[in-house]
């Protein structure tokens, strides 16, 4: 909790049809930045989503202006309190999906979706043996933190979840499936998925984690870890009652919650890291990263190409010992 909250961190999303995406997206962008917010929005056909950060009177002023518009008048705002700008600059973009799924018939939210399940509802569900708990989020949201007895989808972008249940269908079938993700944004549209693919009994947490976290009457309980969010933050509290750190060191598996990216710009692959292994590993995931010419790692420290073969080497000798 931030001892002296100055701004707010919205959270939202809304499926309903917007004509003229492309022409809405830039008007909105102007919108957005004569308030002085910051973030990230999405629109399109579909609707709109959105993360953005501002002071607590600017954040109000954007809320009460998108309520006027009929099509937003029911939108769902949650907010997360900060002592910052969870953002460096305020992008509205035009996209073809708000939660890229690219299927050949695609789903409607607002026609078919699995049924809502309240914090308190979805609790109770966890704990019913008869269910099946599914993660829709990627594999390295997962590793920050889920849902006890989560299943974990060995995928890194949303796309592969349908390719992935579809391999692992002998997993859910027959089962209650609750699924989760962030926000709730992208449960709408799977979860529709998942009965247009005949599981019959499919549920999902409305509102998402963020909503189950702030719930005062399960305050998070059953959550391990911590949830990434798409922002600086990088990671925010769910579990008001203990803490269980489930993250693990990419490098020597102890107990980790702070993500960075590998230093490669080709790879870029986010991974679990203490600071100290960051050095030393040189914040680079393999040895062909460490090595790669435009590793941002070795430009920061200003290291010399015999700087990081001593470093790799030194690296190999001590696992030759271990």
């Amino acid at each position: 909790m931030c001892k002296n909250p100055k701004y707010q961190v919205l959270l939202y999303y809304q499926y309903v049809e917007i004509d003229d995406p492309e022409t809405f997206a830039k008007r909105h962008l102007k919108f957005c930045k004569s308030l002085d917010l910051k973030g990230r929005i999405l629109v399109a056909n579909e609707g709109i989503n959105g993360t953005v950060s501002g002071t607590h009177e600017q954040t109000e002023t954007y809320m009460n202006e998108m309520k006027k518009d009929p099509r937003f008048e029911t939108m769902v705002f949650k907010i997360d309190e900060a002592d910052k700008h969870s953002f460096k600059k305020m992008h509205v973009r035009h996209r073809q999906e708000l939660v890229t799924l690219r299927l050949e018939d695609d789903v409607n939210p607002n026609e078919l979706t699995g049924k809502h399940l309240s914090p308190k509802e979805f609790y109770q569900a966890l704990r019913d043996e008869n269910t099946v708990v599914l993660d829709a989020r990627n594999d390295y949201e997962y590793d920050l933190g889920h849902f006890r007895g989560a299943i974990r989808p060995d995928i890194q972008a949303f796309r592969d979840l349908p390719d992935w249940v579809r391999e692992n269908k002998d997993k859910l079938a027959g089962k209650k499936i609750l699924t989760y993700c962030t926000g709730g944004i992208r449960c709408e549209k799977f979860s529709g998925w998942l009965l247009k693919e005949g599981f019959e009994d499919v549920s999902q947490l409305h509102g998402g984690i963020v909503t189950y976290g702030k719930d005062p009457q399960v305050q998070g309980e059953l959550w391990d870890g911590q949830c990434y969010v798409f922002d600086e933050r990088i990671a925010v509290p769910v579990n008001r009652k203990e803490h269980v750190i489930v993250g693990r060191d990419y490098f020597d598996g102890t107990p980790c919650e702070r993500y960075v990216n590998c230093a490669n710009p080709e790879c870029n692959k986010q991974i679990l890291c203490s600071e100290e292994n960051e050095h030393k590993f040189m914040r680079s995931c393999t040895d062909e990263c460490r090595v790669h010419p435009r590793n941002l790692y070795v430009k920061e420290q200003n290291l010399t190409e015999e700087d990081v073969q001593a470093r790799i080497a030194k690296l190999e000798e001590e696992f030759a010992h271990q």
